[in-house]
């Protein structure tokens, strides 16, 4: 009885606006930090322009594409989430939202396979392997590291939001009448999604 009062209160003081203004500014400031990141990347790729196509040549085309495909696929399911939820139709929005989370923890999988190879092979950040090739590959393969890095922490930061999300959904704090939580998740992994869309061709399918 209390908690549905409270659940009631927590609704009523939902300010819907705010909380959305809230997240786009958020959003703003990513932009600033992917931005001047795909700056950065713009000028080194216009200075060593073959070297940036040798060494994309040595990343793993198929891995890139299956994490693209995983990471729209889970755009769908997070936005089909909320769909749901606003329906009333609480179990199928759970569903998704797990599935959502699941598809990320398979876009992180892939991804550490990936950079995993790669340490194999000797080339990572200030190795040795990595310093005896040239400037434009160290540079190439510092940026591929660090944005990429940075993107992977972003899906594992939203994974850990989708679990809140659950549990909030499973007690009913998030509700068809209280859903501004999980459609600021949803724009949030949107974001991450567009960003990855913009690093695959970047670094896998330089030409």
């Amino acid at each position: 009885m209390i908690e549905n009062i409270l659940n009631k209160a927590a609704e009523k003081h939902c300010d819907y606006t705010g909380s959305k203004m809230g997240m786009w500014i958020f959003l703003y400031t990513e932009m600033l930090l992917f931005g001047g990141m795909f700056l950065v990347y713009a000028v080194y790729r216009y200075d060593y322009p073959q070297e940036f196509h040798l060494a994309a040549q040595e990343l793993d085309v198929t891995i890139g594409s299956i994490n693209t495909l995983i990471l729209l696929t889970s755009s769908l399911t997070m936005a089909l989430s909320v769909a749901a939820l606003q329906k009333g139709k609480k179990q199928l929005s759970l569903v998704l939202q797990v599935l959502t989370m699941l598809l990320g923890a398979a876009f992180l999988v892939n991804k550490y396979v990936e950079w995993g190879a790669k340490f194999y092979h000797g080339i990572y950040p200030n190795s040795e392997t990595l310093l005896s090739q040239s400037k434009g590959s160290i540079m190439f393969y510092g940026l591929y590291f660090v944005m990429t890095g940075i993107h992977g922490l972003h899906v594992l930061i939203g994974m850990g939001v989708f679990l809140f999300m659950i549990v909030f959904t499973v007690r009913g704090s998030v509700s068809p009448a209280n859903i501004v939580k999980l459609e600021n998740s949803g724009l949030y992994w949107h974001f991450v999604d567009i960003v990855w869309v913009y690093l695959f061709p970047l670094f896998y399918l330089i030409t």
